[in-house]
């Protein structure tokens, strides 16, 4: 029993200066030391914001967001799913994250996104295609 327990410290001093040393050098340009941030409750979340249903003025249904293009860690397009029905004919546009007011209706409880477009504007619109 004590031969069990002095290799089991002899193994564990052996492998700490291992250990330390690994853990101290890394790869690649990513920052050395990680930064932590702190995440309010009114914040959005992509999470949140993928699926979500986008309204014109006279609150009709013009388009859905499925998917977001980040360029320079910034939100370069909202990418839309727009004239299609159950998934069948739809196609997809980018626009500018400008050009969607995107809100919290505290009442409801929900996340609200509104567009100044119609339908016919959106399907008329240059259609996005994902790169390869």
């Amino acid at each position: 029993m004590k031969k069990l327990a002095l290799v089991t410290v002899a193994l564990a001093a052996l492998a700490t200066p291992a250990l330390a040393q690994t853990a101290a050098t890394t790869t690649g340009s990513a920052p050395a030391e990680a930064k932590f941030s702190t995440v309010g409750k009114d914040e959005m979340f992509s999470s949140k914001l993928k699926g979500l249903n986008i309204t014109n003025q006279s609150n009709e249904t013009v388009g859905e967001i499925t998917d977001i293009a980040i360029k320079n860690e910034k939100i370069d397009a909202l990418i839309l799913s727009v004239g299609g029905f159950l998934g069948v004919g739809e196609r997809y546009v980018a626009v500018s994250p400008a050009s969607v007011a995107i809100t919290h209706d505290v009442k409801n409880d929900k996340w609200v996104a509104k567009m100044n477009t119609t339908k016919d504007a959106l399907k008329a619109a240059p259609e996005f295609k994902y790169p390869k």
